[in-house]
């Protein structure tokens, strides 16, 4: 399991942002049902106010929608239904300050965005990612000028 840097969303391969918006319904049914995702690269999510989780969400969708992918209603619907049920029993950090613009502040930042590139890139060398997607994500990273090698 893996919540890739919000700031990739618009970037990442076909697979990997569809595979987002799969993992974003299983964290949010595990935590509602079992209080976390007991998964090490994910537990963290529930240290974080649960709208930041739903924006996140919210975030993956609309890059889905906005590459003409298609997500049933009922998975959008189960989703909510799961992150409300966990809210209201308390499992996620109380409502913190909102910042859109800097989700998960202390887990989603720029060492993360390096080490989230890193694993694209092993990705790509592996034969998982076009060249054509590998290069939209590389050209991104550079545009914000990250140290990358």
């Amino acid at each position: 399991m893996r919540l890739w840097h919000y700031r990739l969303l618009p970037v990442l391969p076909r697979q990997q942002l569809i595979s987002q918006w799969r993992e974003c319904c299983c964290i949010a049914k595990l935590i509602a049902y079992n209080k976390t995702p007991n998964h090490l690269l994910v537990n963290k999510i529930t240290d974080y106010p649960a709208w930041e989780f739903m924006h996140y969400c919210y975030l993956t969708q609309s890059e889905i929608r906005r590459r003409g992918y298609s997500i049933t209603n009922a998975s959008w619907i189960t989703l909510d239904e799961n992150l409300m049920l966990a809210e209201d029993q308390g499992y996620f950090a109380e409502d913190g300050k909102y910042d859109p613009d800097e989700l998960f502040q202390g887990w989603h930042n720029d060492r993360y965005l390096i080490q989230c590139y890193y694993n694209l890139e092993e990705k790509y060398d592996c034969g998982g990612i076009s060249e054509e997607e590998w290069l939209r994500i590389d050209s991104f990273m550079r545009s914000i000028n990250l140290f990358i090698l």
